[in-house]
């Protein structure tokens, strides 16, 4: 198996034409996201729905729903919805990992794995894994099978993480995707975890503040051509241009498709909060209208903790909130939970 660098040139036109648009989208999110008053509002529900993209490629497929209640009931339903937010927990770990250190290391890689696939954690040491096409079950590539191998291969792709070389870090992403990938190096998880591996990546190397650029979308929309790329480069090195073309592109339209989702739930806010006011005067505050777009779904308990306010004022609040719209309430076993139709509209769609 190839080792990075690779002995090719990327620093070709066509490749430079697509990174430059690529860097420009990418830059528009950026600068989008510095003007936000409150960036943690899309940054939460736009990882939240990474992991359900995420989860998906790899056949664990859920609902907005299923997830939402996850998180807000007391009793866990366990199941996909869980693992879809464990990976949202890999995330975040991640994040912390790299700021405190500055890098990404093997261990950190391991340890975001662990929180995504808790039960077959660490590295491979059986040999017996192959990649396939998920939908055509086609065999599209056999990895490293020795434990030395795969932790020499690490190593290696440790080094080429962290060190500073000529290529932009977009293009360094494609080929650290592509290389973990065919590394494996774990029995599960691998998917998830290199794709949390991108994201990490452009934050250390500043691409992005946080981390809001997932490919997943992309990917299940370009499935088979994506399988199709990691085949034909484990056959011969010189076609991972193609792939740095693929993902290039998928940064471009995922970032063009965030913005656009930024400002519509941008201005799902503004719109709420002028009809609170003319609705609801008596009971407006900014800070109600941030609290139900922070979460998809809320509850008393939720309510009135962030907006600091007795239980009979939240379900007083609560109740003319629904009674105006503004909140649609539904029974789960004992508790009584209240979603944000508009915001799980724009989510969902």
């Amino acid at each position: 198996m190839d080792r990075l660098p690779f002995k090719v040139n990327l620093n070709n036109v066509e490749v430079l034409k697509k990174l430059s648009i690529a860097n420009h989208h990418i830059g528009e999110l950026k600068g989008l996201l510095k003007l936000l008053p409150n960036p943690e509002i899309v940054l939460n529900l736009i990882s939240l729905s990474e992991s359900k993209d995420s989860s998906a490629i790899e056949n664990i497929i859920t609902t907005y729903d299923e997830i939402f209640k996850e998180i807000v009931v007391k009793t866990s339903l366990g199941g996909k919805p869980k693992e879809v937010i464990n990976y949202k927990r890999a995330i975040d770990y991640g994040l912390s990992l790299i700021r405190e250190k500055e890098l990404i290391s093997t261990n950190i890689i391991v340890k975001i794995q662990d929180l995504i696939e808790a039960s077959i954690g660490g590295i491979r040491k059986l040999p017996g894994t192959v990649i396939k096409n998920e939908r055509t079950n086609e065999i599209v590539h056999t990895p490293p099978q020795s434990e030395s191998e795969i932790r020499d291969l690490m190593q290696n792709l440790e080094v080429f993480i962290n060190d500073n070389n000529d290529y932009d870090p977009l293009i360094n992403m494609a080929l650290i995707h592509y290389q973990f990938e065919s590394i494996h190096p774990f029995y599960d998880g691998n998917g998830r975890t290199g794709r949390v591996l991108n994201v990490l990546y452009l934050v250390l190397k500043d691409k992005i503040q946080e981390p809001v650029l997932y490919l997943s979308k992309y990917i299940i929309d370009q499935k088979d051509k994506y399988y199709e790329l990691l085949k034909k480069c484990n056959e011969n090195i010189i076609y991972i241009e193609e792939f740095v073309m693929y993902i290039l592109e998928g940064i471009s339209v995922t970032s063009k498709y965030t913005v656009e989702l930024i400002l519509k739930i941008n201005q799902a806010i503004e719109t709420t909060k002028n009809a609170m006011k003319k609705r609801l005067p008596d009971i407006y505050s900014y800070e109600i209208v941030q609290h139900l777009f922070s979460h998809i779904y809320t509850k008393n308990e939720f309510f009135r903790e962030d907006l600091k306010i007795a239980r009979a004022t939240a379900t007083k609040y609560l109740k003319l909130l629904e009674k105006e719209g503004f909140i649609v309430s539904e029974q789960i076993g004992k508790e009584v939970i209240y979603k944000n139709v508009q915001l799980f509209n724009l989510v969902k769609d």
